[in-house]
């Protein structure tokens, strides 16, 4: 949010630098990001003087140039070349000196320089208008009013206003400060708490007054849960045109365009009342009637930006007699307002339900300043007061009366919160005893009323602006954010308590598993529990009926929360793809969440995302592609890390996988893995391979808890190897010979490893060529070579009989 200085001096009178004003506004909670410096004309015309032509010659050497001599009020005469066709001895003109800076329209700045132009020396700069940023016009120099003196600065003749911008990062709680005023308001809370008496000066709006009733408009509402609060009144005789130049300032000072003077006094009184006005031409008020109610859902509605939209049952709209007209609180129509040729108008003030226009803005993907007040919660008691502050600026700048009696149709007052606050309650959470005649005099400078004091605490009224102060704890907050948080002294005692957690807290286990994944290339990722409803149809594991459903959604494509870890993921591989990162590397930890029948789940999963080439182009070496064996090393690893050795593998088949495994211990689910069908892949515009693992992390926490970890000596003595070539059908897997072999020799066998397959022209067809490892040993005794032979010969006799193995 932007805070003009100037503008805000303007109702507390406070003379200290902007910095100091912006640490006050720090801490008050109204944190400062920045201050900037704004002039109504870039540069601020420094180093731009009013010169008087005393000569005016035609240049030697050039056609379209003038040579003159030119007085700045220095003594001292300068000699100009100017190519404008207009420029005559006798005139003043504005002087840009050397060293002056001119801006271009595009904002690109540039220096005056002493030089020479077809042989003549130029001491300077006679400007036009638009070189100084005061017109659009390049047809000549700017010829100034004669009376003025040589030497004069420019900036004071055209009162150029120097200004600092403080742009606040406003929390969405503060609704009240979401003004000149309401900022204003806290400054003088804060002054007050130094001790510093000063008045919150308010515009008047005395000088109200109907001058007739020729333009009658009645208002009608519907809804009044929806519009608590609904204020009107029409002016007619008024002239639309460009604002006052103070106004166009103040507007141009916060980063808004000046449109005209209507729409302009609308948008000066949202900024410093806080209050958000709509002007209609009551020409196109039909029936001279305003209805606030809602429309059939699918009612088409042209907002100002050209945009049919299909409204939804709950939008509430300003509609005349005929058709729509507004879309209350956040945009308006196309149709119905001001132009150039308007001379009458129907101003709206009012008070909108928050949560209503929030819903309408989000359905809309609209986030207007309107919008943005009203969905937090404005002063409902300002509406009527901001009205007539707006028609008498109305009338101040563009002329016209008031045509009709200010109509207020506020059915039930919105009254104050009333809260009680205990002095022992504010000493605990505030850390220590502020004084009670200081914690009066904060309340009452923030407008909390003090209905009754008691030796143990305060009954208090809070004003309904106040919205989000309605507990005692947020009056407490108030007292200290006032009070300020750097006044209370810290302890000299530092308490704390150490917890006895136990080694296997989730929080451990996923650093343990996070670093021995990033030490193996991967990348930690962060994905966004809030998706797109859309993905449920790419996978018929997922159901639409499952999703958890946001109520207030930031937008259509945030409305549920996730079922899967798998599409936040391709959405990270994609957006890297996309950006020239082919190899990937990535895992996550996260919650996916699921209703079944109102029954909640948010089971936790760890994803592993690879893709590409396992590791990244070197000189020295060459890169092989992910695949399905990587994937499942790296897997194997994730469980063997957590003790997890004794697992079932079991091939599944489902629209996610093109080809995948799944791993369980028993009964329990532990994993699924493998390759992501190319049918989701390209939803996701992606073209390449990408291999994904999914672990449901509850069970592997349960289990990894159970688990028991046993020490033991490394033996003494030697392994043996001993390897097997197997001709075999394409059918056999090396499960099924790893089984086979665990069983043949439950003591002396410790590993069993393919190092090679084959396939080829040279087997037969239907045949592969397995090299298969056995690792033997006897932790008491060295193998004999007959114990390994006999081993040996009973692991051949057994695959030859089960699988029809044949040595090679």
């Amino acid at each position: 949010m932007k805070i003009s200085y100037n503008w805000l001096k303007q109702f507390v009178n406070i003379d200290w630098s902007p910095e100091k004003t912006g640490e006050l506004l720090t801490d008050l909670g109204l944190e400062v990001e920045g201050i900037e410096s704004y002039q109504s004309v870039k540069g601020g015309l420094k180093g731009i003087v009013v010169g008087e032509v005393l000569t005016c010659v035609q240049h030697s050497n050039a056609d379209r140039l003038k040579v003159t001599t030119v007085d700045i009020g220095t003594g001292e005469t300068l000699q100009i070349v100017c190519g404008a066709p207009n420029v005559a001895a006798g005139q003043k003109v504005p002087v840009a000196t050397i060293g002056a800076t001119l801006y271009t329209e595009a904002g690109e700045a540039w220096t005056i320089k002493k030089g020479k132009i077809r042989g003549e020396e130029s001491q300077g700069m006679i400007c036009a208008e638009d070189e100084l940023g005061l017109g659009k016009s390049h047809d000549g120099i700017m010829v100034m009013d004669a009376n003025l003196k040589p030497g004069t600065l420019v900036s004071d003749v055209f009162k150029v206003e120097n200004d600092h911008v403080f742009e606040i990062g406003l929390t969405p709680n503060r609704a009240d400060a979401m003004s000149h005023f309401g900022t204003a308001r806290d400054i003088k809370a804060g002054l007050v708490q130094k001790e510093m008496n000063v008045e919150l000066i308010t515009p008047s709006v005395s000088a109200f007054h109907v001058d007739s009733r020729t333009l009658k408009i009645d208002i009608e509402v519907e809804d009044k849960t929806l519009a608590p609060r609904y204020c009107g009144v029409t002016i007619s005789g008024l002239k639309v045109g460009d604002s006052p130049t103070w106004l166009q300032n103040r507007l141009k000072a916060i980063g808004l365009t000046p449109k005209n003077n209507i729409v302009d006094i609308t948008n000066y009184v949202l900024h410093e009342l806080g209050q958000p006005l709509h002007a209609f031409d009551a020409v196109k008020v039909t029936g001279n009637k305003v209805i606030v109610k809602t429309l059939p859902k699918g009612t088409k509605f042209t907002t100002l930006d050209g945009i049919v939209r299909e409204l939804h049952e709950e939008d509430l709209m300003i509609c005349n007699a005929e058709k729509p007209m507004c879309i209350a609180g956040v945009f308006g129509g196309i149709d119905s307002g001001v132009t150039e040729s308007t001379t009458s108008i129907f101003l709206e003030s009012a008070y909108f339900n928050p949560v209503s226009i929030r819903k309408t803005a989000k359905r809309h993907a609209m986030n207007t300043d309107a919008s943005f007040r009203f969905e937090r919660g404005i002063d409902p008691n300002i509406t009527e007061y901001a009205l007539k502050r707006a028609a008498l600026l109305i009338q101040e700048i563009a002329g016209g009366e008031i045509t009709s009696d200010l109509i207020d149709i506020y059915p039930k007052k919105i009254e104050d919160f009333q809260v009680r606050m205990i002095f022992e309650n504010a000493q605990k959470l505030i850390g220590e005893e502020i004084p009670r005649d200081i914690i009066k005099r904060i309340l009452m400078s923030l407008d909390i009323k003090i209905n009754n004091v008691t030796e143990t605490g305060l009954g208090l009224m809070v004003p309904a602006y106040r919205n989000d102060v309605q507990r005692e704890a947020d009056v407490i907050e108030e007292i200290l954010r006032v009070y300020g948080y750097n006044n209370i002294k810290t302890t000299e005692k530092l308490n704390a308590s150490i917890s006895n957690t136990s080694k296997f807290e989730d929080f451990k286990l996923q650093n343990i598993i996070g670093n021995q994944l990033v030490s193996q290339g991967f990348f930690e990722i962060m994905s966004n529990s809030l998706t797109t409803p859309n993905y449920a149809n790419l996978s018929e594991q997922l159901k639409e009926e499952h999703n958890v459903t946001m109520l207030n959604p930031l937008s259509n494509d945030l409305s549920v929360m996730r079922q899967s870890l798998l599409f936040s993921g391709l959405e990270a591989v994609s957006r890297n793809i996309n950006r020239r990162r082919y190899d990937l590397k990535l895992f996550e930890f996260g919650k996916t969440y699921h209703d079944y029948n109102g029954n909640r789940k948010e089971p936790k999963h760890l994803s592993v995302f690879v893709t590409g080439n396992k590791t990244t182009e070197r000189w020295n070496s060459t890169t092989q592609p992910s695949d399905f064996f990587y994937l499942k090393g790296t897997v194997n690893a994730v469980l063997e890390r957590l003790g997890i050795t004794s697992f079932k593998a079991s091939p599944i088949q489902n629209d996610v996988f093109s080809e995948g495994v799944s791993l369980t211990l028993g009964k329990t689910q532990l994993v699924e893995f493998g390759l992501v069908n190319k049918k989701i892949l390209k939803y996701f515009g992606i073209s390449q391979e990408v291999l994904f693992a999914d672990f449901n992390w509850d069970n592997i926490l349960t289990l990894a808890r159970n688990n028991s970890i046993k020490i033991k000596d490394i033996p003494k003595y030697p392994e043996v190897r001993r390897d097997f070539a197997l001709l075999l059908d394409d059918t056999i897997t090396f499960e099924q010979i790893d089984t086979i072999a665990m069983k043949t020799e439950k003591q002396l066998l410790k590993d069993v490893d393919l190092f090679d397959v084959y396939q080829g022209k040279t087997l037969p067809d239907g045949k592969k060529s397995y090299a298969v490892s056995f690792i033997l040993q006897d932790e008491n005794n060295t193998l004999t070579d007959k114990q390994i032979d006999k081993i040996m010969g009973r692991l051949q006799a057994n695959f030859e009989r089960e699988l029809g193995a044949e040595l090679r």
